[in-house]
């Protein structure tokens, strides 16, 4: 029983040494106008902001320019 929960202990340290690294997020995020973040989420090139104006703000991760607004209507 022992050598059991060794082998497990052992399996989960290699398993999760070799995890890559968190994507890092931006230092700094500027929103247009008086808008203020609710919600964040990021992709491998690009992140997002939901404001609470009832917008998706989608950004270039690389130079963060705004690259797209899409409103969200109910």
């Amino acid at each position: 029983m022992i050598l059991g929960l060794l082998a497990i202990v052992s399996l989960l340290v290699i398993r999760f040494s070799g995890a890559p690294d968190a994507p890092t997020l931006p230092a700094q995020i500027t929103l247009p106008g008086d808008s203020t973040a609710i919600a964040f989420t990021q992709g491998p090139d690009w992140f997002a902001v939901v404001t609470d104006g009832n917008e998706i703000l989608i950004f270039s991760r690389a130079d963060g320019t705004l690259l797209q607004t899409v409103q969200i209507t109910n």
